[in-house]
């Protein structure tokens, strides 16, 4: 079966779009672009027709690839105090010359719906966070569209990083389920692979996942981007993985829209925190 991530997005924004007309102003939804990078474009643009469509007002910050980081943070300190601004992220990846951290830090908490500053980051480990990392929060709508008890189930997240791996183990740690980790250096994971019963990958790495490696009737959440021939493609060969898997999250159309949508979801709790409706 396919999680279908469209759908799944397309309701979650009903539900944002139907919230922001009792707000008592329109929020504004920024998005730092540093240099050219097609694919990045393409997630800005993404996220730009999301965000009108629920009806917030969108800005495009765009910034040279040689902008210096203390130019780039001061910038973002200027966006920080712009009116209705409810929030605000910067485009990974950033260019090598910039220090990322520092300029994600910048970001004013209040408005960090990306939760990738070090401030919102503690909260969301301490369980204490207003905003939820997106893609991790994703995930876990798209396991829970599946139907499916999960308390008896192996999981096998593949990669660990700040924005997917690492947030969404907690999450499900969280839920009592049994996650294992599977690292770069990790020796055994084909060993792994074959005996989870939820595999979800988050590499960037294409056909990392393979119909031959996974246990029949497993659940395969594919986290993972990168580019291949002109295309985006995820880290689950799905051709292969769809014949022996119970259900199957595709890319395009899985993780991503439901993540960007999710991240609205964010914007908009921040507008209400400034909204007389709470």
């Amino acid at each position: 079966m396919i999680l279908n991530g469209r759908k799944i997005a397309a309701e979650i924004l009903e539900e944002v779009k139907s919230e922001t007309v009792k707000l008592t102003f329109q929020p504004v939804f920024c998005d730092i672009l540093v240099g050219d990078d097609p694919a990045s474009a393409q997630y800005v643009r993404m996220k730009a027709a999301a965000a009108e469509k629920v009806g917030f007002k969108f800005r495009r910050a765009d910034f040279p690839a040689s902008i210096s980081t203390s130019d780039l943070i001061a910038e973002i300190k200027k966006i920080n105090q712009e009116p209705n601004m409810c929030g605000l992220i910067a485009q990974l990846p950033l260019p090598s010359s910039v220090d990322k951290q520092a300029v994600l830090n910048a970001i004013d908490p209040k408005i960090d719906v990306d939760c990738t500053g070090e401030i919102n980051t503690n909260l969301f480990y301490s369980g204490t966070a207003y905003v939820e990392f997106p893609t991790a929060a994703a995930i876990m709508r798209i396991l829970d569209s599946a139907h499916q008890d999960l308390k008896s189930k192996k999981f096998l997240v593949i990669g660990y990083g700040q924005l997917v791996g690492k947030p969404v183990e907690f999450l499900l740690k969280q839920h009592g389920l049994d996650v294992d980790i599977a690292r770069s250096k990790t020796e055994n994971i084909l060993d792994l692979m074959k005996a989870a019963d939820v595999i979800i990958a988050a590499v960037g790495k294409p056909k990392l996942v393979s119909g031959d490696k996974i246990k029949k009737g497993a659940i395969i959440i594919d986290a993972g981007t990168s580019e291949s021939d002109g295309g985006i493609v995820g880290d689950v060969d799905f051709e292969s993985v769809k014949a022996v898997a119970g259900f199957i999250s595709p890319v395009p159309g899985g993780v991503g829209p439901v993540t960007v949508a999710i991240l609205l979801k964010n914007v908009l709790g921040v507008a209400k925190l400034k909204s007389d409706i709470v």
